[in-house]
């Protein structure tokens, strides 16, 4: 029988608990080529063209960026102030979408909470707005874009896909109570994509347009045709090499000219300006920050890519049992270690570091003690000592909370469902038998670009497997493919989440010698090249 009641309030937890590092953030500057046309008026309650300003916070007649950092809370290019709404749970993803009203005191953003909840704030200022509306059922879409104005009320439109890669169009209806109509179905197939984004006007015909990019990194438009049965055309390429970047965002009308502007950060934190130039393409790009300044922030307002939360990086104990933190930069490496908890207290413990399985959208840290699973010091209950593995790779149910998978001593596999708090889990479910032939499980996030979590596997011949998650619970994963061979190269398979910000969780492999090597997720099942990142590692006997 095994228990799943949290500890008795007031109860100390009987093992260490730690939080990690607080790490200084001073938020970057933004000085745009070309920027800072004064065009006052243009973003009012009527909007301009299909590229209305959607987050001209401060009013000056130029969008600004808002962003999450990694500890949760979002910030502008409008002042060093938090912009967190009335919410304190990190947001997973933000959505500027512009003045959809009569009132003229500003634009309105949305927020896209981790469990599926879509809330309006508006009237927007740098610091926040008011809170006005929410729309639950939205974790069924990877990505929610504003793209502009579709069908040339002034008012910008919403463009969601869901986890099979079907479109689906929201149009604004001018009510802030009420935003959005029914939706409509565009089509299947966009999948494909692993960036998707609005850009406003870009072809002078006054209609919004999309674009997305491929995993072969070619970018692709998609003009808008006013049409309700069919309000975009056929794709056209616009662009190779954007595989360079891990975040492309629209920032409206930057120059005034009428057509939307890009930014898009490479994987050094750069980010690079392309200006529309009105038939659909863009000009050359140019330098839009200092070299590297935009580095460590996982996500922008309104970028193309699927947003990520709950593991950010990777524990590591030392044989005198110390432990240490090493965060995920955005840039594919590790930052520099920093101790977590004081100095020995982990030594001799049963550890698992997991997807979060609480509301803060960071990864937590598991200990199996005295039959018990403590995480992050909350009691789970008994009976997990019968477990030989443990692994937290996210939201596996589709309800947008953590999950837990343990596997037992006979090789069978369970699902614990997250109650979305960390404080309990539910029933378990058993997946199946046979999982012994695994000597590693990991995972942290999405590997197949669908926005589901998925489960790596390797056997002790060094063949790696790729689980990719339904969100069932009753069938969580989807029959095993092979993905790799030789990978028992490493006494070490880790999976620290996104290493570049770019959507897609990443893996990690560490030699006997300590050598760690970085496979970046490309596509579906498919990873980079090898890349060494770190030696030393052979000083800890547990890395997660």
């Amino acid at each position: 029988m095994f228990l799943a009641g949290p500890a008795s309030a007031g109860t100390p937890s009987p093992v260490p608990v730690a939080e990690k590092p607080a790490t200084h953030f001073t938020p970057p500057s933004l000085k745009l080529p070309g920027s800072g046309a004064v065009r006052a008026g243009t973003a009012g309650a009527s909007g301009v063209g299909a590229s209305p300003l959607l987050s001209d916070l401060d009013g000056d007649g130029s969008d600004d960026l808002i962003y999450r950092v990694w500890d949760g809370d979002l910030y502008t290019t409008a002042g060093e102030d938090v912009f967190n709404g009335q919410t304190s749970e990190p947001v997973a993803d933000v959505i500027p979408i512009g003045n959809q009203d009569s009132y003229p005191s500003g634009p309105e953003v949305l927020t896209l909470s981790q469990q599926g909840q879509l809330r309006l704030y508006t009237d927007a200022t740098p610091t926040g707005g008011s809170y006005a509306w929410t729309g639950n059922g939205w974790g069924i879409y990877n990505k929610v874009v504003a793209p502009g104005d579709v069908n040339d009320d002034g008012r910008a439109d919403l463009v969601a896909r869901d986890k099979d890669g079907v479109l689906w169009l929201y149009y604004a209806t001018g009510n802030r109570y009420a935003p959005f109509a029914s939706r409509v179905k565009l089509g299947a197939g966009w999948n494909i994509y692993d960036q998707l984004l609005g850009i406003g006007d870009n072809n002078g015909d006054g209609w919004a347009d999309l674009l997305g990019r491929d995993t072969a990194g070619k970018l692709w438009f998609y003009a808008g045709t006013g049409d309700k049965a069919k309000p975009f055309a056929g794709r056209r390429q616009i662009g190779t090499g954007w595989d360079i970047y891990n975040a492309i965002f629209p920032v409206g009308d930057d120059n005034g000219d009428g057509n939307g502007e890009l930014l898009a950060r490479d994987k050094d934190g750069t980010l690079w300006y392309y200006t529309g130039k009105g038939d659909g393409t863009l000009a050359a790009r140019l330098q839009g920050s200092s070299k590297g300044g935009w580095d460590g922030i996982p996500q922008f307002a309104g970028s193309g890519g699927l947003p990520v939360m709950g593991k950010e990086g990777v524990l590591a104990r030392d044989n005198a049992g110390s432990m240490f933190w090493y965060g995920a930069r955005t840039t594919g490496q590790l930052a520099a270690r920093s101790q977590y908890g004081e100095a020995g207290i982990w030594k001799g413990l049963s550890l698992s570091h997991l997807s979060s399985l609480n509301a803060d959208g960071m990864s937590d840290l598991a200990v199996v003690y005295d039959n018990h699973l403590y995480v992050e010091g909350e009691d789970l209950g008994s009976g997990w000592s019968a477990f030989n593995a443990l692994v937290g790779t996210g939201d596996l149910t589709g309800d947008g909370k953590g999950d837990l998978l343990a596997r037992d001593r006979s090789g069978y596999l369970y699902l614990y469902r997250g109650n979305g708090a960390g404080t309990a889990v539910g029933s378990r479910v058993r997946i199946g038998g046979g999982w012994g032939a695994y000597d590693r499980l990991v995972g942290a996030g999405d590997y197949t670009g669908d926005g589901r979590a998925d489960l790596i596997a390797r056997t002790s011949g060094g063949d790696l497997y790729l689980y990719a998650g339904t969100g069932v619970a009753a069938t969580p994963f989807k029959g095993r493919v092979k993905i790799g061979y030789g990978w028992n190269a490493y006494s070490k398979l880790v999976a620290p989440g996104d290493l570049n910000a770019d959507g897609k969780a990443d893996l990690l492999g560490i030699t006997s010698g300590g050598d760690v090597y970085r496979y970046l997720n490309t596509a579906p099942g498919k990873f980079a090249p090898r890349v060494k990142i770190g030696y030393g590692y052979g000083i800890y006997n547990f890395v997660q």
